[in-house]
């Protein structure tokens, strides 16, 4: 019997398995990083261990140190989440020798199916050796891991050597291996896969189908279960060879088979033998606790000998801090607030006040909708989404509602290009224009500014603010009545809340201050200075750091005084264990470059001046 488990993670994932711990009488140990001492899931386990001497970045990555904190805290067994080891065969048998119990697969079922090529080949399939021009497109690919991490999909044959070596690099810095396969790229397929839960006497589900086709560079953004318009046939088929495959290795706990569905077959991809991020949507469509079965299984209990039957439908949304404004780059700050209705499930690893740092991963929640109908799914989860406070740094969360919302994913005509193809239209927002002047009298009241009217017509007060990278001018006045602004009727103000008229219909605004940041409605605002500060402008061609992280490497030659080609990259930084690159804006000469490899800057720093031709 399981009294205390060691979760080998961090951030949502930890904070879920600890839930379900809680609810059964485990009690919990949390391991983390320097950067995560203070994070929410060291706080909520009953038991925390610092995991010393490795940098931020790679320290849930050693496998020595985490099986001493699982015998040093007493803990009898060990929970890999997903990501870093759990997917490490080497790290599973270390957990058993240490005499700990392993809530996961065998160490030879990891052997066989968590290295891509090698699941591949077990499926009597295999990756492509020598690449030529008529097998492009193809797939760079990690061997190990997931998450999109290490893929890239590369459709000229001159790229694929720059391919093989930033996914290598990525590979190695999220998994520990960099070793990389290529195979054949297939478009416009549907990315479906099948959860299985198999028990050491011998009983395997296959718990539905899933639906992962919105994808974003290879990064899963909406899942959903069941896959929606799949013909039955195809449906059984998929499940019948997920079957097979767990049974090809003697699978025991919880897993997921992928697949991409094309012109009505299935092609398999791998074998995450391990839980998924998604697995929240089988879990409410089956009514099931799928960590709770998973300790259950690794106790050595039975499962029935059949799943229970699946009921409604289920969405789920993956809220992440980054920016589509700037490249999608990844957000770091505090978030200060996050809140949904209750009538949808939130996963996350962050509570207001926590830190969004630059080392993991920048995905702040899971939020979950589930309903009779697929229609009514959507429906509660886009509303959700677009109703919730999120104060902080910049989200994806316009993203997650149009798509949820666009005809191609409601009537399930979608596959992994939807976002090739729609990704402009579905991250157009356009502000509410009269955001800033409901800061402007939220912060006029607060301050008591509305004070000391007189007969006199008074010159109107006014104001500079930043929204969405514009700049924003308003005006107002002091009447005796309160404050007056042409064209608009001022119902309300005070400190938190404005309510103003405006062609007859009342627009209301909820205003949250953290320090020097405003939120209206969710809409972050800036107030400018009275007069714009001449110093703070670079030169024309200057290379800025779009977020805090590391250079990790310059491109081969460049030197100050180099040509470069508008778009060609010159350097690339790491953030949150993904690679970005850095592009020259401008054709013309190099003439500076201040950034070195392993060089740590903040973001703005300035890292190269291209001088234009």
């Amino acid at each position: 019997m399981i009294t205390s488990v060691l979760v080998a993670n961090r951030g949502e994932i930890a904070c879920r398995i600890f839930r379900t711990c809680a609810e059964l009488g485990i009690r919990t140990v949390a391991v983390h990083s320097d950067p995560d001492a203070n994070a929410l899931h060291t706080r909520v386990a009953d038991t925390a261990v610092r995991l010393p001497g490795a940098a931020p970045a790679d320290t849930y990555l050693r496998a020595d140190m985490i099986v001493k904190a699982a015998v040093a805290s007493g803990a009898d067994a060990v929970h890999p989440g997903y990501g870093f080891l759990s997917e490490n065969a080497d790290f599973a048998r270390a957990v058993l020798d240490a005499g700990l119990v392993w809530i996961g697969p065998p160490p030879g079922a990891i052997e066989a199916m968590a290295s891509k090529t090698r699941a591949k080949e077990l499926m009597g399939l295999a990756p492509l050796r020598d690449v030529t021009p008529s097998d492009l497109p193809v797939l760079v690919k990690a061997a190990a891991g997931g998450g999109g991490r290490g893929m890239r999909v590369v459709r000229r044959l001159e790229d694929l050597a720059d391919a093989l070596e930033s996914a290598r690099a990525e590979a190695a810095s999220a998994f520990g291996d960099g070793e990389v396969f290529v195979e054949p790229y297939v478009e416009d397929g549907r990315h479906v896969e099948v959860q299985i839960l198999a028990d050491i006497h011998g009983t395997v589900w296959a718990l539905g189908t899933r639906d992962c086709s919105l994808q974003r560079r290879h990064q899963k953004v909406i899942e959903e279960a069941p896959a929606p318009g799949l013909p039955e046939g195809l449906t059984e088929e998929l499940r019948a060879l997920a079957v097979r495959a767990a049974r090809a290795v003697d699978y025991v706990g919880a897993g997921t088979v992928e697949f991409l569905v094309a012109e009505g077959r299935a092609h398999f991809l791998e074998m995450n033998t391990r839980l998924q991020v998604e697995h929240p949507v089988t879990e409410a469509v089956f009514g099931l606790d799928l960590v709770a079965e998973q300790i259950r299984v690794a106790e050595g209990h039975p499962l029935p000998e059949d799943p229970p039957h699946a009921r409604g439908h289920a969405v789920e949304a993956r809220l992440y801090a980054e920016d589509p404004a700037t490249g999608w780059t990844p957000q770091t700050g505090t978030l200060h607030h996050l809140a949904l209705p209750a009538s949808v499930r939130l996963d996350t690893g962050y509570t207001d006040g926590d830190d969004i740092g630059v080392h993991y991963d920048p995905m702040l929640a899971k939020v979950v909708a589930h309903a009779p109908t697929r229609a009514e799914a959507l429906r509660k989860l886009a509303g959700a989404l677009e109703t919730a406070t999120i104060h902080g740094p910049v989200t994806n969360r316009d993203l997650l509602v149009n798509s949820l919302r666009h005809k191609e994913f409601t009537t399930a005509r979608m596959d992994t290009g939807f976002y090739d193809r729609h990704l402009p239209e579905l991250t157009e927002t356009v502000p509410d224009p009269y955001a800033p002047l409901a800061a402007a009298l939220a912060d006029a009241v607060g301050r008591s500014r509305f004070g000391g009217w007189r007969n006199l017509h008074s010159a109107p007060q006014t104001k500079r603010y930043a929204m969405a990278g514009e700049e924003h001018e308003v005006h107002y006045r002091h009447t005796r009545e309160g404050p007056e602004v042409d064209g608009v009727r001022v119902v309300h103000a005070d400190a938190s809340r404005v309510v103003l008229e405006v062609a007859g219909v009342q627009r209301k605004f909820e205003v949250a201050r953290y320090g020097d940041e405003v939120y209206v409605n969710n809409t972050a605002i800036k107030r400018l200075p009275r007069f714009p500060d001449p110093t703070a402008q670079h030169a024309p061609g200057s290379l800025l750091a779009p977020m805090p992280g590391t250079v990790v490497r310059v491109a081969d030659g460049l030197m100050e005084g180099s040509a470069v080609e508008a778009g060609q990259p010159l350097l690339w930084l790491e953030a949150m264990k993904m690679e970005h690159r850095i592009t020259a804006p401008v054709t013309g000469t190099l003439t500076a470059l201040d950034a070195v490899p392993g060089q740590q800057v903040t973001v703005g720093a300035l890292l190269a001046v291209v001088q234009p031709t």
